[in-house]
């Protein structure tokens, strides 16, 4: 009877989650089409199978491009994808919890409490994709590392390859993971046997086998791989020295807080005193948990030292700080209290913060005129790929750059479309397209088409080729949801085959 009770309180948990997730699906579909920048990367990006793709991994790449060679591509395409990656983040965190707190009940609240981490509940859907894909394969990660330690059988080693495999093509910073997991089991001498295991060979092939393709192809664009890293971190004109190094460490410091803040909050108002009193306990699953984000902390913590940077984003410690909730719940536990009074009080405080999330996100599209800041979802982008293909419908589409693209996409999927940075073997050229070309980049706010003004990039490529356009042009649409005057333009230009 415990035990059905106990499967019903984590299985009642994961269906409350589902909801929320179809909720947010509802929404995003209700929202204008027009896509975010991580929604109309995948969407360009969809139309290659590729090793690399840039400064990012390619799993989440790869699962788009399976979805959408099956579904075709869509908003539903782009969308319900990503939220069962949210799903299953939430789910296998719950997993993870069982294995650590030995309690369905705490276990349940664990993977609810993945809410209180903004950077999980509202950043990620909000844009984030690859972002998305490490948190699902951090997710699984624990559950496959905390399981290896409690039920070290061949399944748990697979398990374990497979996320350590996935989350090695997520995202980069994702490599700091085993390498914690594996100081932190170092002073137990029992979790130690499980690193010296022969099964652990079987993970590691796994993890290869996943890794290898990508691996290959990273060798030989690494400067490229590495690139949007390097300059996201850089510290721009500020000299070397103490200066750098003093805002490096404050810049690594806010984010710990930002990232910390609110599920501190919301633990110490929901449990309080006996919240504080148990971080005074623990036992050697919190001094594991601790291990693992102090080793990954100071990982981060020397990256920054070592590449001067003054710049530290929350999101990048996604996958260190992810425990939080399961290691605030392990001390409680181990402090042997009744936590009746503070569970009642923790339990209203998630559909609050599934609400707060659902309203925040609509209202930054909805309410966009009302505050004067405008998302992409709120950039008329069907009205405008409408009116530029009026007459016609493009063989190609060249786009300026890959948000444009994407979107372009979307609204013409039948078309292929292609960026100049991004040479894809195969792909049509302006006179192997078979058809009038499309050529499209962002535009100023008030253009007409006397403000038509062809990117050099552009015009020197047709030049180059003996090539006149057939007609150069631009749009300027009012954002949905906007206010009188708030307009977003394109620039474009037709090209025929053949044309002189």
């Amino acid at each position: 009877m415990m035990l059905d009770r106990a499967t019903r309180t984590i299985r009642t948990a994961a269906l409350l989650l589902a909801a929320y997730f179809v909720l947010n699906i509802a929404l995003r579909l209700a929202l204008p089409h027009a896509l975010e920048l991580d929604e109309a990367e995948q969407s360009f990006f969809s139309q290659y199978l590729l090793a690399g793709y840039g400064p990012q991994p390619p799993f989440y790449n790869w699962m788009q491009y399976a979805v959408v060679s099956v579904t075709g591509l869509s908003m539903g395409a782009l969308i319900i994808p990503k939220n069962i990656l949210l799903f299953l983040c939430y789910l296998f965190y719950g997993l993870a919890g069982r294995e650590a707190l030995k309690d369905q009940k705490l276990a349940a609240v664990g993977m609810m409490a993945l809410i209180t981490l903004p950077q999980v509940s509202y950043m990620a859907q909000q844009d984030l994709t690859h972002t998305t894909a490490l948190l699902f394969a951090s997710s699984l990660f624990l559950y496959g590392f905390f399981r290896t330690l409690e039920r070290p059988g061949i399944g748990s080693y697979l398990l374990l390859g497979l996320a350590t495999g996935i989350g090695l093509i997520s995202k980069y910073n994702f490599a700091l993971m085993p390498v914690v997991a594996l100081l932190a089991i170092l002073p137990d001498a029992e979790w130690r046997r499980r690193a010296l295991d022969w099964r652990i060979l079987a993970a590691i092939v796994i993890a290869l086998i996943i890794v290898l393709p990508h691996a290959i192809w990273l060798r030989s664009n690494l400067e490229f791989a590495s690139s949007d890293t390097l300059v996201k971190m850089a510290a721009g004109n500020e000299p070397a020295g103490a200066v750098r190094i003093g805002k490096g460490i404050l810049a690594f410091l806010i984010a710990i807080i930002a990232f910390a803040a609110l599920p501190v909050a919301i633990f110490a108002a929901a449990f309080r005193r006996d919240f504080i009193q148990a971080l005074s306990f623990g036992n050697r699953w919190t001094g594991m948990l601790e291990r693992m984000m102090l080793a990954s902390l100071a990982g981060i913590l020397l990256i920054v030292l070592l590449t001067g940077s003054t710049t530290v984003r929350e999101r990048w410690l996604d996958p260190f700080l992810l425990v939080l909730p399961i290691y605030f719940l392990a001390k409680m536990q181990a402090a042997g209290l009744d936590l009746s009074a503070g569970l009642r009080r923790f339990r209203p405080v998630v559909p609050v913060l599934m609400a707060c999330v659902l309203v925040a996100l609509g209202f930054r599209v909805v309410g966009a005129g009302l505050i004067g800041t405008y998302s992409r979802p709120n950039v008329p982008m069907a009205d405008l790929v409408r009116d530029m293909t009026r007459q016609a419908e493009p063989a190609l589409v060249i786009a300026s750059d890959p948000y444009v693209a994407g979107n372009m996409r979307l609204q013409l999927p039948h078309v292929p479309v292609v960026i100049p940075d991004f040479p894809v073997a195969g792909i049509p050229a302006y006179t192997t397209a078979g058809g009038p070309v499309l050529i499209v980049w962002r535009g100023k706010k008030t253009a007409t088409a006397a403000d038509a003004v062809m990117p050099e990039r552009f015009s020197s490529a047709l030049t180059a080729a003996d090539i006149t356009p057939q007609e150069i042009g631009a749009l300027s649409l009012p954002y949905a949801f906007g206010r009188q005057g708030d307009n977003f333009a394109l620039g474009y230009a037709w090209v025929r085959p053949g044309a002189r």
